[in-house]
């Protein structure tokens, strides 16, 4: 698994929605500013966090965007994913990965536990957690 340019890019820009007051609408330009970050580019990856219900869009003059739920309530898992899409440490361990040997392989066990475990803390912390 690797962090993408897009997935360390949604992640400061959640962070930084999450630091605000609850409830404030935040302007792209805003967030693109603070955290140094191309505004095309942020968004486009606040399109997908707003189809994951991660994050609310407000339309109009003073629109922007909101966090869809308490930063406590989003996991860094889900926001990852919501970003890059599922994680996995391998092809042969996504659902994609056709391989003859993926019963027998010792070195897919040994990957399978480490992503196990990877997203089980992932899914244990919080957007609360990295915004402290």
């Amino acid at each position: 698994m690797e962090l993408t340019r897009a997935g360390d890019y949604g992640i400061y820009g959640v962070i930084h929605l999450a630091k605000q007051p609850k409830g404030k609408i935040v302007s792209l330009a805003e967030v693109s500013r603070a955290e140094n970050i191309p505004e095309k580019f942020l968004a486009k990856i606040f399109q997908n966090l707003t189809r994951s219900s991660l994050i609310i869009s407000h339309r109009g003059a003073r629109g922007g965007f909101s966090l869809a739920r308490s930063p406590d309530q989003i996991t860094v898992k889900e926001l990852l994913e919501s970003v890059q899409g599922p994680i996995h440490f391998t092809k042969c361990l996504s659902e994609l990965g056709d391989c003859d040997r993926k019963e027998i392989c010792e070195l897919r066990k040994l990957l399978k536990k480490a992503q196990d475990f990877s997203l089980e803390l992932l899914s244990k912390h919080t957007l609360a957690d990295l915004a402290k």
